[in-house]
């Protein structure tokens, strides 16, 4: 018989199987969905506004790395992804993500890559990346996995 994992402790679950979170990011997505179909989508204004919402050091490192895949990777257009800001390809496809701490109550904040990031490395590669501060050594290979990410 299988064993039922236990949800982290203060992880509320509800009767669908999703805690507060997950809803409240499917329902961003939905809202995100609804204006890009109405043609009320604005990508920049959305991430940015998304970035000004988050708390501090977050919405610092946010700014940040909106700013360094912007300058290191024009072909990427920002717009929101389950309420996170998020890059896009020129086919509308989500490359990379910035994942505040608060999203789903982690201890840290993540970049992460999809798998329309070219970041193929033999048969494992990482995809997420843990962010707690940014300093000009997390930039330079931030900066390295956004252009690899976009080649």
């Amino acid at each position: 018989m299988a064993e039922r994992k236990q949800a982290k402790p203060g992880a509320q679950k509800s009767v669908s199987g999703f805690t507060e979170e997950e809803r409240a990011a499917m329902k961003e997505t939905l809202q995100e969905r609804k204006a890009q179909r109405a043609g009320k989508a604005d990508g920049e204004r959305d991430v940015l506004a998304k970035i000004a919402a988050m708390l501090a050091p977050d919405r610092v490192m946010a700014e940040r790395l909106h700013a360094l895949i912007k300058a290191s990777a024009p072909a990427l257009s920002p717009k929101t992804w389950y309420g996170m800001p998020a890059y896009a390809n020129k086919d509308g496809q989500i490359v990379c993500f910035f994942q505040d701490a608060k999203k789903f109550k982690t201890r840290y904040a993540t970049l992460g890559f999809s798998d329309k990031a070219n970041l193929d490395e033999g048969h494992m590669w990482p995809t997420g990346f843990a962010l707690k501060e940014l300093t000009a050594t997390e930039e330079t290979k931030i900066l390295a996995l956004v252009k690899k990410a976009v080649s």
